[in-house]
């Protein structure tokens, strides 16, 4: 790495924290109901849904709202992609998606995963890019924002049997904080050359023609405005087959930078907004401080390890660092910066190919989504998730000293450590057990020819540890909600799409109803007062760099005793073969 290099992440590390206070005050004012320059649009929608703003809901009740919002635009995205052939706005007259892929893709999308078994230009119709799968990239992660408010009302409040409205936490995440910066990206991104159309395909004259090969047919359609809510929502999804690595999407180094800044902007700032809404900003800070303190090691530890070459090319006297599946334009530090920040958020876009990567290149960004998704993580739901961690912290910490543990003045008791079990322990079990199964199942065996049901299986590209390393990442992807793979797996055939449909249900939804349930049960306990608490020399605070460092060591610890198993299988085993030779 050379000074340009550290440059570029001292810079991009600056400017984010530098947009986290302004823009996390002001979602802050946003849900608590003091920003009401869009309240001419917000008003009328309430009155066509016919919600009261001043009536709440219990955590069941918004749970239930929340399960059936999401199944709805699960089908709708399903249906849409079955009859697409049969609707306007398809000007290559793309065939309706087959009944598989088009269950994995809606409930991707639904989920905030938006993991891609297809190829976006050569699948998907105008209509069903704008109208199914950009849609749901804005309520998939107003989804996860309205859950994560929930939870804060949850710790904030003091004997309460509600946490707020989930349709009018869903409106103001999409109409004050989703849509205005969208448009805003959207806008700059077709500055820079992404484009934004509605016209066919267009055919070009070859510069260099090859034989009877003259002409090169060009996809390009409405991508701007849904790359740009694609990376604010952490949602991920390419309109391209090669996501951010295409130029059409991702056209320049100064685009790059922006979308990298767009993954991780609303989930840092949240962390902001998460203090301003329990009043005590320092809560906030001490979350991003744990985030930051994970994520930057990580950062640098993998642009170190693509700055090296590859030890094959080494022995031809062959210098540089490890090119393989990155663009020119990029090189390998900012490509080992967007797998570290789109693997870190719940995000999943990639502008290289991380199979490429060296071993442990590719073990970083897969052991951040073993970690839960937490640093950063989704729009939401990273939060939301780091806060279980807190939780987990406060109660470890608790007992050591032998204390009853608290967190802002409330009391975590059994009921509270069972939820929070849960949270933490079903993303773990769905990604282990679903990696135990693709193994053994036929149509991953680890050959180079298997058939099931007639058609071609789907089959790992590197046998030994690299290909265990492709099927865990798959799980790890899957089961975390993130998006990204390893894309030596060919898994656009029925098992995996199956397969992959159900973890991303599971790390999705079996998460969301403990984290409300656990928002109610904070909400419904008194608490402690602040006087009391600063009394009590067994109180543990939750802002200092004491309590930061135990934060951050139960979420490493956690990882490290549930996956390091599985990666020595992978990544680890590849790499002590590579060193070998």
């Amino acid at each position: 790495m050379d000074t340009q290099d550290w440059l570029l992440l001292l810079v991009y590390v600056g400017v984010l924290v530098a947009l986290v206070k302004p823009l996390g005050a002001y979602m802050a004012r946003v849900y608590e109901g003091r920003s009401k320059w869009l309240g001419f649009i917000e008003r009328p929608i309430y009155r066509l849904l016919g919600i009261r703003t001043e009536a709440e809901q219990s955590w069941k009740q918004y749970a239930i709202a929340c399960l059936l919002f999401n199944l709805v635009g699960l089908l709708f995205v399903y249906v849409i992609q079955r009859t697409q052939a049969w609707l306007p706005l398809n000007p290559q007259s793309m065939a309706n998606v087959s009944p598989d892929s088009a269950f994995n893709t809606a409930v991707s999308f639904a989920s905030n995963t938006n993991w891609q078994g297809y190829g976006g230009e050569s699948t998907m119709s105008h209509l069903t890019q704008m109208l199914a799968l950009g849609v749901q990239n804005f309520v998939s992660a107003a989804t996860g924002m309205a859950v994560l408010v929930a939870l804060t009302r949850g710790i904030a409040r003091r004997s309460s049997a509600t946490i707020g409205h989930f349709y009018v936490d869903l409106v103001r995440s999409t109409l004050y904080i989703l849509l205005p910066l969208s448009i805003v990206l959207a806008i700059f991104l077709v500055s820079q050359g992404v484009v934004q159309t509605f016209t066919p395909y267009a055919t070009v004259d070859l510069i260099q023609p090859s034989g009877e090969n003259t002409t090169q047919n060009i996809a390009i359609g409405p991508a701007a405005s849904q790359v740009a809510i694609k990376q604010l929502g952490t949602n991920g999804g390419g309109f391209f087959n090669v996501n951010s690595a295409h130029p059409l999407e991702n056209p320049t180094p100064l685009s790059n930078f922006v979308q990298l800044l767009a993954i991780l902007l609303i989930p840092a700032a949240l962390c902001y907004t998460y203090g301003r809404l329990v009043n005590d900003t320092r809560q906030g800070w001490a979350i991003l401080c744990a985030m930051l303190a994970i994520f930057i090691p990580m950062t640098i530890a993998c642009a170190m390890l693509e700055a090296q070459p590859n030890p094959h090319l080494a022995e031809l006297n062959i210098t540089g660092g490890n090119m393989e599946g990155k663009e020119a334009r990029f090189g390998t530090t900012a490509s080992a910066l967007w797998a570290v920040a789109t693997t870190a958020a719940s995000n999943g876009s990639v502008n290289s190919m991380h199979d490429s990567f060296s071993p442990l290149g590719g073990l970083i960004p897969m052991w951040l989504m073993q970690l839960g998704e937490v640093v950063f993580g989704g729009v939401g739901s990273g939060l939301y998730g780091m806060l279980i961690f807190v939780i987990l912290a406060v109660f470890i910490a608790g007992l050591m000293v032998g204390r009853t543990p608290e967190y802002l003045g409330k009391k975590i008791e059994a009921h509270e450590m069972k939820l929070a079990s849960l949270v933490i322990l079903i993303p773990c079990a769905a990604v282990l057990i679903g990696t135990a199964v693709a193994c053994v199942f036929p149509a991953t065996a680890f050959d180079t020819i298997g058939f099931v049901d007639g058609a071609p299986a789907a089959r790992i590209s590197n046998p030994g540890p690299h290909g265990f390393s492709q099927i865990l990442y798959w799980a790890s992807s899957t089961g975390n909600n993130n998006g990204s793979a390893f894309a030596g797996l060919s898994a656009n055939n029925p098992f995996y799409n199956l397969t992959g449909g159900l973890l991303m249900l599971i790390a999705r939804y079996w998460i969301l109803l403990p984290v409300l349930a656990l928002a109610g049960s904070l909400a419904s306990k008194k608490t402690v007062p602040p006087s009391e608490r600063r009394l009590d020399p067994g109180t543990l605070p939750t802002h200092t760099p004491l309590f930061v460092t135990i934060l951050i060591g139960v979420v490493l610890l956690v990882g490290a005793l549930t996956f390091v198993p599985a990666l020595a299988l992978g990544p680890i085993a590849e790499q002590l073969m590579v060193s070998a030779k």
